[in-house]
């Protein structure tokens, strides 16, 4: 049931603090820790706020507390509010990156974590070491409401798709990929001339799919066109909810995997794995930067993006394998800032 507006004059904006803590923390005592508070001050503000909720929020377990319905919800609204809040009263007339103990928030998958995800942490520690970083993971898919999750976060990382070419949407190309296919070492599907798989390899091999649809290949789906490419959808074996998790699924087995080179450059050095080029000419991987036009204009943001594409920029290392004519890489050319409406 949807409350009726509340007045902000109404309202104890300390209690917002101590309801992200406790939602993080599912525990009162810890959450009182966090924002240093005594414990009794922490039960008081748990009182209050299940009095205005007309909820418990935590559901006491025999290993704990869990969240109640209500409060899972709420742990998803009162991120970005906050975020939103420390924006707001931490905005100065001049952005100085050395002084700045802004946080900056992106959603993103978890391949591209892996694709420049620490060289993002050095290049932010660097130049402003007080500045915060708070990273979502996308878990299946973007949220449908982007126009208004980009509001609240200072931007999304992914492929274009449809949703994101919306009004007051500004976009700024990261970085480009390709596709490349990991098997286990002994695996002997690429032991014939030239090293190399054919699109009845992957017809008949079982395949580890990250992230994969129920019920089909969607025309959204990454590898959709090259699935086209197969007389029928490949066998799936394994599906899992993360990008970075697959490899593990196919060393020591007959199956395959279809991911991105960036991510396949960490596994490379495995002797129970081998990468090799992925057969029928799937379309590039094109990662963009994604955010709200409101940051059009503000310095911070600004140097923030910068800082986000000179990370996604670096080269990347070659890759060293027990097969080295198998696969190589280039390093990534660097990408303009492009913008879109």
């Amino acid at each position: 049931m949807t409350r009726a507006p509340v007045s902000l004059a109404n309202l104890d904006l300390n209690l917002l603090v101590f309801l992200r803590e406790l939602l993080r923390e599912r525990n009162v005592t810890r959450a009182a820790q966090r924002i240093g508070v005594t414990q009794s001050a922490a039960s008081a503000a748990l009182s209050r706020l299940r009095r205005h909720f007309g909820d418990e929020l935590l559901v006491r377990n025999r290993g704990g507390y869990l969240l109640s319905p209500l409060a899972v919800q709420l742990a998803d609204q009162v991120e970005p509010v906050c975020t939103s809040m420390e924006r707001l009263f931490s905005t100065s007339p001049e952005f100085r990156p050395e002084e700045s103990d802004r946080e900056f928030t992106l959603l993103v998958p978890d391949y591209v974590l892996a694709a420049f995800g620490e060289r993002l942490s050095r290049e932010l520690y660097a130049a402003a070491p007080r500045a915060r970083l708070h990273v979502q993971v996308v878990k299946q898919a973007l949220p449908a409401d982007i126009v208004d999750t980009l509001r609240v976060l200072d931007g999304i990382v992914s492929a274009p798709g449809i949703a994101l070419r919306a009004p007051g949407i500004r976009s700024m190309e990261l970085f480009r990929d390709r596709w490349v296919c990991v098997v286990a070492a002994d695996n002997p599907v690429a032991d014939g001339p030239g090293g190399s798989l054919a699109l009845a390899d992957l017809q008949r091999l079982p395949w580890v799919v990250p992230h994969h649809p129920d019920g089909g290949y969607p025309a959204t789906f990454p590898l959709a066109p090259l699935i086209a490419r197969l007389h029928e959808p490949p066998r799936v074996a394994v599906r899992v909810d993360s990008y970075q998790a697959t490899p593990y699924f196919v060393a020591g087995t007959d199956r395959v995997a279809v991911m991105q080179r960036r991510l396949a450059a960490l596994f490379a050095d495995r002797p129970d794995l081998r990468v090799l080029e992925c057969p029928g000419e799937p379309p590039p991987i094109v990662e963009t930067l994604w955010w709200h036009e409101k940051h059009d204009e503000d310095d911070a943001h600004r140097w923030f993006r910068e800082v986000t594409a000179r990370a996604a920029r670096e080269p990347e290392p070659v890759v060293r394998t027990a097969r080295p004519d198998h696969f190589t890489l280039e390093s990534p050319s660097a990408a303009p800032e492009r913008r879109s409406s």
